[in-house]
C-alpha cells in the first residue's frame, strides 16, 4: 500500500525515525481540504512511541477536513542545513502516515494534553502545569493519529560522514 524508498542507500531505521519524532518540535500535517486541495498546516505535536497527539481549536479548516477524511500524513524535519558550496542540503527528515480521529473521552484528552504541556514546559512545576491546562479545557480539543506507516530520508553526504 505505501511505496518502497526509492533511495534505500538514504532511508533511516525506524528506531532513527522514532527518535526524530521523541526530539521534534513542530511538524507539517497534511490533510485533503476544501475542494480536495491539499491543506498543510504547521502543528506542535507528541509522540508517545505509537501515536501522534495535536492540540487545536474545537472548530476550523483541521476538523472540518478530518471529518471528511481522516487519512494525514505528518512531516517532521530535524535537519535541513543548505551546502551552498556542494549545492545541497544536509537533511534529515520523518513523515508519518496514519489516520486522526477527535478524542471524545474526557480522561484521554486531559492525559494527552498533560504528555503534550510535559513536552513543550519540561520544567514547570505541575500546579502552573495545571491552571494553563484548565484555563485553555473549553476550547481545547485533542487529535490522535494512529500511525499506519513511518518512513525517514537522510542526505547521501550524511551517511558518507558516519
Amino acid at each position: 500500500m505505501f511505496r518502497d524508498m526509492r533511495k534505500k542507500k538514504q532511508e533511516l531505521s525506524l528506531e532513527e525515525c522514532n527518535k526524530i519524532l521523541e526530539s521534534g518540535t513542530s511538524g507539517v500535517l497534511a490533510l485533503s481540504g476544501d475542494d480536495n486541495y491539499p491543506y498543510a498546516v504547521p502543528i506542535s505535536y507528541v509522540h508517545d512511541g505509537s501515536k501522534l497527539y495535536f492540540h487545536c481549536a474545537k472548530s476550523g479548516h483541521k476538523l472540518d477536513a478530518i471529518k471528511r477524511n481522516p487519512k494525514a500524513s505528518f512531516c517532521v524535519i530535524e535537519k535541513d542545513q543548505v551546502g551552498p558550496e556542494e549545492y545541497t542540503s544536509y537533511f534529515r527528515s520523518v513523515i508519518v502516515f496514519g489516520t486522526i480521529k477527535i478524542i471524545e473521552d474526557e480522561q484521554k484528552k486531559r492525559t494527552t494534553i498533560e504528555k503534550l504541556a510535559v513536552k513543550y514546559a519540561p520544567y514547570d512545576n505541575i500546579e502552573n502545569r495545571q491552571k494553563a491546562i484548565e484555563r485553555e479545557w473549553e476550547p481545547l480539543c485533542m487529535l490522535e493519529m494512529t500511525i499506519n506507516h513511518i518512513t525517514g530520508k537522510q542526505a547521501k553526504e550524511l551517511i558518507e560522514t558516519k
